[in-house]
């Protein structure tokens, strides 16, 4: 079975490391949430999070100096384990 994250790896290997990479995330109006995904990153991040138009979902955009493809994908890998957050 091939893995999900196998076009992200290729996609992220055109990349230089260190690098500064931009992480989005969806989630239904939920502070916990919010905080639940900010926990997955380092305190040095830069955080910012938006309403939707209705306020029924928040957006949530990080943005991380990243040294690996694989480091970006443990990332991605740690927030996919909390429920109801869609990954961009």
């Amino acid at each position: 079975m091939p893995d999900q994250y196998e076009k992200l790896r290729e996609l992220l290997a055109e990349l230089e490391y260190p690098s500064v990479y931009l992480y989005k995330f969806i989630v239904k109006q939920d502070p916990e949430k919010v905080v639940d995904i900010k926990r997955c990153f380092s305190e040095t991040s830069e955080f910012s999070t938006r309403a939707s138009k209705n306020g029924n979902f928040i957006s949530v955009s990080i943005k991380e100096m990243m040294l690996s493809s694989e480091a970006i994908i443990d990332r991605y890998k740690t927030v996919a384990k909390i429920e109801n957050v869609i990954t961009l």
